[in-house]
């Protein structure tokens, strides 16, 4: 197995992104859920974390939003922050599978002595 200090970082990349993606996911499909708190994550303190403890297998911290504008049910969703996160952390996934894909042509090129 191929073992990069760039791919390392860059699957921790992809991985809090994934796990942020899916509270963002969380928050849409209960915006009618009375009561219900908007969750999320710190990304880049998360991403920071899981760079420190490379080797740890370590979940990103949920933590509850504040400050947002809550409704008479007690629910705090936005749709508008919550469709801009989406957009957001699909394009940190995008890049990190960009960056990804580079990181193994440049070992591809490696291994076939730079052609194509």
């Amino acid at each position: 197995m191929i073992n990069s200090d760039q791919l390392s970082l860059l699957g921790k990349l992809l991985d809090v992104s994934a796990h942020r993606q899916g509270l963002i996911s969380s928050n849409i499909a209960n915006i009618d859920t009375p009561g219900y708190r908007t969750k999320d994550i710190d990304f880049k303190s998360e991403l920071r974390r899981s760079m420190l403890e490379p080797d740890a297998n370590i979940a990103p911290v949920n933590r509850e939003v504040t400050g947002l504008t809550e409704r008479p049910d007690g629910n705090n969703v936005s749709i508008d922050r919550e469709t801009m996160l989406l957009s957001e952390t699909q394009l940190q996934f995008r890049l990190g599978i960009q960056l990804m894909r580079s990181e193994f042509h440049k070992i591809s090129m490696a291994i076939n002595d730079g052609k194509g």
